[in-house]
């Protein structure tokens, strides 16, 4: 009968198109908020926000705040987890999205220290503290929309969707700030410092209620419909979750963190500060309208990179694709700031760096999605990946600018910062070993209640045969 049930739950091809593009434009909308606060704390706000620092800690406290945020993205997942296992994936997508929005441009409309003091730095740090609760509970819905949608054996591909967001919201973020910066000497020297920087933020709004409209219109996934149906949504997901799965929450964490750390080298804002030279301890002085053109167009190679990840992961295994990543990373990290250093006398050599440095990024990060999914039994799983995620984040990303600005200043060269992003890298690939593939288990509730979960293996799940009933087969 359970099976039955899963079986009238599948999704329509139309209701797959929806959730595709829904997730999409609801994450590309998410990371151009996220990534316009990186880049400009790299750029603006350390002589903004916390100018009476002095130069060099006025940069650190700028950089720090990006990661400030990434501590409370547990809170986003505990939350969104929480409420996404008892009342469903949809609403979670929809208020994150607000949420997000309203910080961001809030910030637009924010007065400097030089016009409030120390309330100013104040309530950007609390702004970027909601936009982390924010970006913390968002993704988990995101990507279970699109892989709990999947059908059989494109799981990969419908995972991968939500993940070209990040590269696309890199892109829209860059891109915009490298227009408004273009623009701004045309008005005056000083209109970017007073005034431009706050258009990409007040921007938002209209992406937000292009993102709003777009997600409203998507179907709640069928894996939630069938647990509300069967009235088994767990009491305390959260708590289940670090009960049963709490080495599986660690091992999904230590493998994510790798790839954030690496990928908060540009969309931290830090190689952008780096190239400008308006961070300290830098020494090279591109034009900043140049960076930023160019991040955009690594970002457009990341965001194909992350695509063909999809495609990868779903023809060889989700951590054979991981592992050719890693191994790529490994090498990206050590030839990154020696084109990057060319890049004063040529500039091409900063284009070329951020663009194979963009390759790995996207490998590993694309299969993320599924592999958290299919870690994860249902009536939890919105929970463990959030968590999961923001946990990765934690280790990987939060700090990766302010510890590469750290490491820079104290030692003087790019060579200790490598050395932090190969240890990274290594202790992600130690733990894509580890953990257990499951690729191609069933996603449906009633595969859980039937107790076949624990005992799947990702050879059997190659051997299902995709007409059998239930949501995810």
């Amino acid at each position: 009968m359970a099976q039955s049930s899963a079986a009238q739950l599948q999704p329509t091809a139309a209701e797959r198109r929806r959730v595709i593009g829904a997730t999409i434009v609801g994450t590309t909308v998410e990371w151009y908020d996220f990534f316009i606060y990186a880049n400009m704390a790299a750029l603006v706000f350390n002589h903004l926000f916390f100018e009476p620092a002095g130069a060099q800690y006025a940069t650190l406290w700028s950089l720090f705040s990006i990661g400030l945020s990434f501590l409370f993205r547990p809170l986003g997942a505990f939350l969104a987890g929480h409420f996404g296992d008892k009342i469903g994936r949809k609403p979670m997508l929809v208020l994150t999205l607000l949420l997000m929005g309203g910080a961001t441009t809030l910030i637009g409309f924010l007065p400097t220290y030089a016009a409030i003091g120390i309330a100013a730095p104040i309530l950007l740090i609390l702004l970027r503290i909601l936009q982390g609760i924010s970006a913390g509970g968002e993704w988990g819905g995101a990507v279970l929309m699109a892989v709990e949608h999947a059908p059989y054996g494109r799981r990969g591909v419908y995972g991968m969707y939500p993940q070209l967001g990040v590269p696309l919201g890199m892109i829209l973020a860059s891109g915009m700030i490298a227009l408004v910066s273009g623009i701004s000497p045309l008005i005056s020297d000083t209109f970017f410092d007073e005034w431009g920087w706050r258009i990409p933020f007040i921007f938002s709004i209209v992406l937000i209620a292009v993102g709003y409209w777009v997600r409203r219109s998507v179907e709640e996934s069928p894996v939630f419909k069938e647990i509300a149906q069967d009235a088994e949504q767990q009491s305390a997901p959260i708590v289940v979750v670090f009960k049963k799965y709490g080495w599986l929450v660690v091992l999904c964490a230590f493998i994510f963190a790798g790839n954030n750390a690496a990928g908060y080298m540009t969309t931290g804002g830090f190689l952008q500060g780096y190239a400008t030279g308006s961070i300290e301890g830098s020494l090279l002085t591109m034009d900043r309208t140049l960076v930023l053109g160019f991040v955009t167009i690594a970002s457009a190679v990341w965001f194909f990179s992350t695509l063909a990840s999809g495609y990868i992961s779903d023809a060889i295994g989700r951590r054979k694709t991981f592992i050719i990543g890693w191994l790529g990373q490994l090498v990206a990290v050590w030839i990154l700031f020696p084109l990057v250093n060319q890049g004063q006398d040529n500039p091409l050599m900063f284009l070329l760096a951020v663009s194979l440095f963009a390759i790995p990024l996207g490998l590993c990060y694309g299969p993320v999605s599924s592999w958290y999914a299919e870690t994860f039994p249902a009536s939890v799983r919105y929970s463990g990946v959030s968590i999961s995620y923001a946990i990765g984040a934690i280790i990987g990303g939060a700090f990766a600018p302010f510890i590469a600005q750290a490491l820079l200043q104290a030692y003087g060269s790019w060579v200790a910062i490598s050395i932090y992003l190969t240890a990274v890298t290594l202790l992600s690939l130690a733990a894509t070993f580890l953990l257990r593939a499951r690729d191609n288990v069933p996603l449906d509730h009633s595969f859980e209640t039937d107790g076949d979960w624990e005992g799947f293996v990702a050879d059997e799940g190659a051997k299902r045969k995709p007409d059998m009933a239930g949501i995810g087969k």
